[in-house]
């Protein structure tokens, strides 16, 4: 759906450098997550895509064309920054923000009806954006962002401002529009979401890409040969003797159970049999890391492996 070949964006003369030989492939009707730290060039690209600004170099494509004004009523931009008008009225806010992206009053009216019936949000028509509470403009702006059906529906922080019932609503909807064929690019730094929602993903740091892929393969890449193991009618004395044998330094004993983290050196079948001759097994799981590891090991450098970008495709 989306391509970005080599894009380079600076800014004060060629001083500040936002995005560095970025590459990225957004497969049609994906969820795909776009992290980064603050100031990472997250941004920079999403601006590039809405033709805000321009690269200095490098091509994006949107379904193999070379992007141009055409493009932009096939985007729909949540930015951060919502940006709406506070003393005009969320009927006529819709319907303007829809004819803005070519579509007809009452194809507006009626995307908008459907909207409001989803989020329930019905009595909220003739209110002024300034008598909502925040998490009700950010329905109003989420409403305005889908409203003219896009094909690529960028989301920058969408949870911003909801309480949890209404993040769980507004993330129900993102996962409906993705089933019925939207791509989606997700900016966040809620690693949950991208674990729960996303089907890829890509992190920038210091304005260049230092990972990408499948969310599962990317955590796969960071794992640490580390199992999660628990234990019933452990022999205390054989367990001793294995606890040295394997440095297993910490463990929990509680109700006959013993629980363990155990760096896995060996062949695993080996293993087992060692752990089946001190105990029954009841848990013997490898530890994959979370978004949130990932993100904050390849962002700080620790103990990161050499990353060999996995296939989105």
């Amino acid at each position: 759906m989306l391509k970005a070949e080599n894009v380079t964006k600076t800014y004060n003369a060629g001083k500040k450098t936002a995005l560095e030989d970025f590459s990225i492939n957004v497969p049609e009707g994906s969820i795909y997550g776009l992290l980064g730290p603050n100031g990472a060039g997250k941004t920079t690209f999403i601006r590039i895509i809405n033709q805000i600004t321009q690269a200095d170099s490098g091509n994006v494509f949107i379904n193999s064309q070379k992007l141009n004004p055409q493009h932009i009523r096939q985007i729909g931009y949540m930015p951060e920054e919502r940006g709406l008008y506070k003393n005009m009225t969320v009927g006529d806010q819709l319907l303007y923000f829809g004819e803005l992206k070519g579509m007809t009053k009452n194809d507006a009216l009626t995307q908008a009806k459907y909207w409001f019936d989803q989020l329930q949000i019905d009595q909220w028509w003739k209110k002024k954006l300034s008598e909502l509470s925040k998490g009700m403009a950010q329905k109003i702006q989420f409403v305005v962002t889908v409203l003219h059906r896009p094909k690529l529906l960028i989301l920058d922080e969408p949870f911003s401002g909801f309480d949890p019932v209404n993040a769980n609503m507004i993330k129900d909807q993102i996962i409906n529009l993705k089933n019925n064929g939207t791509t989606i690019i997700l900016s966040t730094h809620r690693m949950e979401s991208v674990e729960e929602m996303c089907d890829y993903v890509a992190l920038i740091n210091q304005s260049r890409k230092v990972l990408d892929g499948k969310v599962f393969d990317v955590r796969e890449q960071f794992k640490k040969n580390i199992f999660n193991v628990t234990l019933a009618g452990v022999d205390l004395a054989a367990f001793e003797q294995f606890r040295r044998t394997f440095g297993v330094e910490e463990y929990s004993a509680e109700n006959e159970l013993v629980s363990f983290n155990l760096k896995n050196n060996q062949d695993q079948h080996s293993l087992l049999n060692s752990l089946m001759n001190i105990g029954t097994i009841r848990a013997f799981e490898e530890k994959i890391p979370s978004m949130n590891e990932v993100f904050i090991s390849a962002v700080s450098g620790a103990s990161r492996p050499q990353f060999v970008s996995a296939p989105t495709v």
